[in-house]
């Protein structure tokens, strides 16, 4: 889906100010309200799911690959893992 187009950003912007301004006034306050809250939670939802697969892709590159470990490496993970969780479980028999 190519909806962007290939303008430089000032232009693209200006493109919004010019919607923004001729919708103004087709429209009453009311529905330019409700307009422009529809808008900003779109735009919301946008950035929030930009932001999520920049996270996503962030933490796939800076993690190892899992199945690139070798198997001591593996291993050696999974005890340190154990450990973790054996010393959490001392900690809530010694709290309770």
């Amino acid at each position: 889906m190519n909806i962007i187009p290939n303008v430089s950003p000032k232009a693209f912007s200006f493109s919004a100010v010019v919607v923004g301004y001729l919708l103004i006034d087709d429209l009453t306050a009311n529905e330019q309200n409700a307009l422009g809250n529809w808008l900003m939670l779109t735009a919301q939802v946008l950035c929030t799911n930009a932001y999520y697969k920049q996270v996503q892709q962030e933490r796939m590159s800076s993690y190892t690959n899992p199945y690139q470990m070798s198997n001591q490496e593996n291993i050696e993970m999974l005890k340190k893992m154990v450990n973790a969780l054996n010393q959490e479980i001392e900690n809530l028999k010694i709290k309770h």
